[in-house]
């Protein structure tokens, strides 16, 4: 299996997050990559290509509203005006009740584009987001153009960034990047599949009200977990997209035998809808020593991750999210990666 990447992701460095009501350095780092870099080639796994640039604005446009890009690519413009250097996170958001105004200030754009205190700026983020959007439409690329399966290695990730939302370590939501442009070469549906510990909230609001791309995600309940406002069992999609949200919440402590069951009634879901192409939201921090979750899969557990999702017999996209164990993440990978290749 062939991985793309970008060495610039190294320039979203240094960033920090609100988390749990204190600002730390971020859980989302450089060096996860890298991990993961590393197990590929220990394992050859396969080429790992250096993804080549593509307008990651047109791309992303598909997916996300204009304005809301447009403030990404700005903002550090906007940021120095204010005669300011370092790392920022939003601080203050729009409340339910008041007016829904773009405020003109970056402090006040830093709100109205965000939900959580998750989306940290630093000077080289908006190049390296982009860089991740490259490595989404390369592995596209790679599927167009015959290949079964492709591992798109984005970083920062992406499944949290909603339309004109960023949170979440997410800013342009690769994933969906990538399902956009499977339907504007060709795809009459696309599947995504995110395992990702936490909910993708910001995928299913940018398809909620789609027929063209079904959303199954396997996750945490989100009564007690983050991102706290979406991914119950009864939302399913509005409108055209009715029926075309699959959420599957599981409790804190979640295990292989639990979890192995959410994941078959996830590929059912997926085998009935008749996608061209599966995107897999790859979250890694379902793993017992994530940091910052609470499930208990364990490293012998990713290969069977792999392996089932193999089994759906369709061209297969992996783009990566989380996983915050940072000296496990390339065996969690990979593991998922050569389950599904049969190594």
């Amino acid at each position: 299996m062939k991985t793309v990447y970008s060495s610039r992701h190294r320039l979203h460095a240094d960033n920090q997050e609100l988390n749990a009501g204190v600002i730390t350095p971020a859980f989302e780092l450089p060096v996860r990559v890298d991990f993961i870099l590393k197990r590929i080639a220990t394992v050859g796994l396969g080429e790992v290509i250096e993804a080549a640039p593509v307008d990651a604005l047109t791309s992303a446009a598909k997916v996300h509203d204009a304005g809301y890009l447009q403030f990404m690519a700005d903002f550090w413009t906007l940021w120095l005006a204010e005669g300011r250097t370092g790392p920022t996170m939003p601080y203050v958001w729009p409340a339910r009740g008041q007016r829904d105004i773009r405020p003109e200030h970056v402090n006040g754009l830093m709100g109205y584009y965000s939900f959580d205190g998750g989306g940290s700026f630093v000077e080289g983020t908006w190049e390296a987001v982009q860089s991740a959007v490259w490595s989404a439409v390369g592995g596209a690329k790679l599927i167009d153009g015959g290949e079964r399966a492709a591992y798109a290695l984005c970083r920062p990730p992406g499944h949290h960034a909603g339309s004109s939302t960023m949170g979440g370590y997410c800013f342009i939501n690769n994933a969906a990047v990538a399902a956009q442009w499977f339907l504007d070469h060709g795809a009459r549906r696309v599947s995504i599949l995110d395992v990702d510990y936490h909910h993708g909230n910001g995928t299913q609001e940018i398809f909620y009200r789609r027929r063209d791309v079904q959303t199954v995600d396997l996750h945490a309940d989100t009564r007690f977990a983050y991102p706290f406002f979406s991914g119950r069992a009864d939302e399913k999609g509005e409108g055209q997209g009715e029926g075309f949200a699959v959420n599957l919440p599981m409790p804190f402590g979640t295990a292989w035998d639990t979890w192995s069951d959410a994941l078959d009634e996830a590929c059912r879901a997926i085998e009935a809808f008749g996608p061209d192409v599966v995107v897999v939201s790859l979250g890694l921090d379902t793993f017992e020593g994530d940091p910052i979750s609470k499930f208990k899969l364990k490293r012998e557990d990713y290969p069977k991750i792999g392996a089932r999702i193999a089994r759906l017999g369709r061209p297969t996209l992996f783009v990566q999210e989380g996983g915050y164990a940072v000296e496990d993440i390339g065996h969690n990978a990979v593991g998922v990666l050569a389950g599904f290749e049969g190594v």
